[in-house]
């Protein structure tokens, strides 16, 4: 039985006229983005080889210690050679048709390597595993050396792994395959529009690299993310209060009040219908209070973290107050804004006020910041003091620099996936809410930011009885009896649950602890029609993480239906629906409100 081979793909040829077009606007572009690169460095001084984030020098102590052991230096590229004459002599057998094993594999989930050639075609396996072997013995090497400081060890492996990350194969049109086919095919008509991508990204970011994540285009506040029907009835100088309206005829007496973080925007709790916590909450019987931070500019450098709590939660308290005549709420705080309800605890404990907050719940929140992940790399003398420098000459921290640091923890799925869909493919980035939410980043103010880094990251403090002050009291987190739930997620990179664990530790009340699958956004925003991850619970607050993930069940779907069968007791008696604006507080506008509106930089809504 005979067989016919498949043709290879044709080659599209393209138009010669609407080629030269093509290069001829790229060149003129190219021309006025780096010319007005080189005039802006001009300018600010920027020329000189600055080592703000001691980089240069974390690797120059490592290569000298490095060098004081030559046997393990010489036993290490051994190693790699050994490994690299298997790969050889794999390779060959494979290119014969036989079956081998592979030297090296990729880690479960890395996406880079999913086209089927880096499987199939031996050269390109080639290509992959010997990317993977360098990969492998750089990092364990630089891993291995001796005689560093901690900080100084946490900071070069993670800049190795952003070198390794930077140059892997998949990142260049000759060694991936996908990149590669599709070249031949469109004639190389995707690197031209990758190129016009490209410099797109670089004109919005006037000269600095702002990659586009998803079609901005795609999505527009209020009426296809951010939905939930519901008002404005309060603001001041950092927030707006959202009511919602209510989706069923009675509501839990108490109040819900969350409280989002301001490095990012609120409405990650209400992307769309099908994953809107909000909505969700709402349609649970709560009635659902929500603060929308301002987008600070340099009219709130000097806002400090007090600001936040008299203006924010506190205000919020007295509001919902107002519109609806009760004085106790349930509470929900999300990573940032969950340390801020932690200080909110301590302060009402502490002025004999605790009964206002009935019950809390801490999404992702970190109160101990003993172990912060790989965020310390950049929570360091040297670099909290060069980001106050810049800080005080705008009076905030621009939202793409925040943006930035946590798309390098991930920088695979972040940063150079894009890369390779966008410059490399020429392919326009899928409408996806998440990423849209992800890249209409926040600024910082500096008086907050400042306190916040130094105090919480860099000293930890907050664990510490009357370790800080917030509005004239002393905070002791220990003092706090307020019930509290606490929700973590196994993958999160930028509150990393061990950490989040020491930090439920610290309240003297009584604690459920909870971890759900997935990451800091994914493993949150888990409705249970999607039936996805699971999570794990203890009756028992264990004396250590290890311990309680050893003890603890894993129960499938969302652990949003567990948090609800928790938090009903604290919501009293059911009362009749209330309707926003209907109490003594006046509906200011429809939500989701003008604050969450202001976007940074040079993107508008």
């Amino acid at each position: 039985m005979s067989s016919i081979a498949p043709e290879p793909p044709k080659a599209e040829i393209p138009d010669p006229v609407e080629l030269a077009r093509h290069l001829s606007e790229i060149a003129q572009r190219s021309s006025k983005v780096l010319s007005d690169f080189i005039a802006r460095q001009a300018v600010q001084g920027q020329f000189g080889l600055a080592d703000e984030l001691g980089i240069a020098k974390a690797f120059m102590d490592m290569a000298a210690k490095l060098m004081l052991d030559p046997i393990k230096l010489a036993q290490a590229q051994v190693n790699l050679w050994q490994d690299y004459m298997a790969l050889w002599q794999n390779s060959f057998l494979k290119m014969l048709g036989h079956e081998v094993p592979p030297v090296a594999a990729p880690a479960k989930g890395d996406k880079r390597f999913q086209h089927e050639a880096w499987e199939d075609h031996f050269l390109f396996d080639y290509i992959k595993q010997s990317y993977l072997i360098a990969a492998r013995h750089l990092h364990n090497v630089v891993g291995s050396v001796e005689g560093l400081d901690e900080q100084t060890a946490k900071k070069i492996s993670f800049y190795t792994r952003q070198y390794i990350d930077a140059l892997s194969p998949s990142n260049f049109v000759l060694t991936n395959p996908e990149v590669f086919d599709e070249t031949v095919k469109s004639g190389g008509q995707n690197l031209l529009k990758g190129l016009s991508n490209l410099l797109e990204d670089l004109e919005r970011g006037n000269g600095q690299l702002r990659i586009k994540m998803t079609d901005p285009e795609a999505f527009k506040l209020g009426v296809n993310i951010a939905t939930t029907p519901g008002k404005v009835i309060y603001q001041n100088d950092l927030m707006q209060l959202l009511q919602y309206q209510p989706a069923t005829e009675t509501v839990f007496k108490r109040p819900l009040l969350i409280i989002p973080p301001w490095i990012n925007k609120y409405y990650i709790l209400d992307l769309r219908e099908k994953n809107s916590f909000i909505k969700w909450a709402v349609e649970q019987g709560h009635t659902v209070f929500v603060i929308s931070w301002v987008n600070p500019d340099a009219e709130h450098a000097r806002k400090t973290f007090d600001d936040y709590l008299r203006e924010g939660p506190l205000a919020a308290l007295e509001a919902i107050e107002q519109a609806t005549g009760e004085k106790e709420v349930n509470a929900i705080g999300y990573c940032l804004g969950g340390t801020l309800l932690a200080c909110t605890l301590a302060y009402l404990a502490a002025k004999r006020q605790a009964s206002r907050i009935a019950s809390a719940t801490f999404f992702t929140t970190m109160i101990d910041f003993s172990e912060p992940g790989e965020l310390e790399v950049f929570i360091d003398e040297e670099q909290i003091a060069a980001l106050e420098r810049r800080m005080r000459e705008r009076g905030y921290l621009e939202g793409h620099e925040m943006a930035t640091t946590f798309n390098m923890l991930r920088a695979n799925d972040l940063i150079w996936s894009f890369v390779v869909n966008n410059y490399l493919l020429g392919k326009d980035p899928f409408p996806f809410d998440l990423l849209y939410w992800n890249s209409d980043s926040t600024r910082m103010p500096a008086a907050m930011h400042s306190f916040y880094l130094r105090n919480m990251y860099q000293r930890n403090l907050l664990k510490e009885p009357g370790g800080i002050q917030l509005a004239g009291v002393p905070i002791d987190v220990s003092k706090v009896k307020t019930p509290a739930f606490f929700v973590s997620t196994v993958e999160d990179h930028i509150a990393p649950w061990r950490s989040t664990y020491a930090g439920a530790r610290l309240l003297s009340g009584p604690v459920t602890f909870v971890l759900g699958g997935s990451g800091h956004i994914a493993g949150v925003i888990n409705p249970p029609a999607a039936g996805k991850y699971g999570y794990w619970v203890n009756d028992r607050l264990a004396p250590d993480p290890d311990t309680w993930f050893q003890e603890a069940r894993h129960q499938a779907g969302s652990w949003w239906t567990y948090w609800a069968a928790w938090v009903e007791p604290f919501g009293k008696e059911r009362v009749t629906a209330r309707i926003p604006g209907a109490g003594k507080l006046k509906p200011i506008e429809e939500a989701p409100g003008s604050y969450v509106r202001v976007r940074t930089d040079e993107e508008k809504e």
